[in-house]
């Protein structure tokens, strides 16, 4: 089944330019034909080609299919950025089939990537909830200071990632199934034991992903998991 990411179908009955470009000149779909939307917002729509042109598709929307996210809370991940933005984009593209709410990038003390551009990302987030079958785009931020980012108000539990000494539970048994959730994880230098002190300080609880030492992106990977499957309705 082919998806198509429409985000403004509640206003406008057409295809977005690209996905137009992609529907009619690849998959050579033309009027009449059927097609399934999604504005990312939770819904599906099922709808036929209206009316066609080589770079302009028009919609006839047949039935509006709501979907439930498939877990509970609202999940968010805050991650530096990785120095290969391969890796970055991995995250993005996986953390998204499995299932989370909202990406933000940090830029903290030890972080290789200053700077980060957005476009592609929201790419690969868009192109992943259509391969996964999902309805709801996870929201995603631009480059925004740690020291900034930790002072801002989040009604749920706060959770910041090191590798440090110290007291730490495991993810798993620090969350409470059912509750909005937000998790830190620092660049491939780890936070400074500074940023790591003034989380606390804003009320962040420090915890541990397991016994191995991960990279960057597979800790995001692996605390998006987790969030999503103590959530799972």
């Amino acid at each position: 089944m082919h998806v198509f990411y429409t985000p403004d179908i509640a206003t406008s009955c057409e295809m977005p330019e690209e996905e137009a470009g992609h529907c009619l000149r690849v998959l050579r779909l033309t009027t009449g034909d059927e097609v399934t939307l999604t504005d990312g917002k939770g819904n599906f729509y099922k709808a036929v080609i209206s009316a066609a042109t080589n770079k302009r598709c028009q919609l006839k929307i047949m039935e509006t299919l709501p979907q439930e996210k498939g877990w509970n809370g609202w999940l968010h991940v805050a991650m530096a950025p990785t120095k290969n933005m391969d890796r970055t984009e991995w995250f993005a593209e996986k953390a998204t089939e499995i299932g989370f709410d909202e990406l933000t990038f940090l830029n903290c003390r030890y972080s290789e990537r200053k700077v980060i551009k957005t476009e592609r990302i929201e790419k690969i987030l868009v192109s992943a909830i259509k391969q996964s079958l999902k309805a709801n785009k996870p929201i995603l931020n631009e480059m925004t200071d740690f020291n900034k980012f930790i002072t801002q108000d989040f009604k749920g539990q706060k959770f910041i990632c090191h590798c440090y000494e110290g007291e730490k539970k495991l993810l798993k048994e620090a969350l409470v199934p059912g509750e909005d959730a937000l998790i830190l994880i620092g660049p491939e230098g780890d936070f400074s034991e500074e940023e790591v002190a003034k989380a606390m300080n804003a009320g962040f609880q420090p915890v541990s992903l397991g016994k191995s030492r991960l990279r960057t992106e597979t800790a995001a990977l692996v605390a998006s998991h987790t969030l999503n499957l103590f959530n799972q309705k």
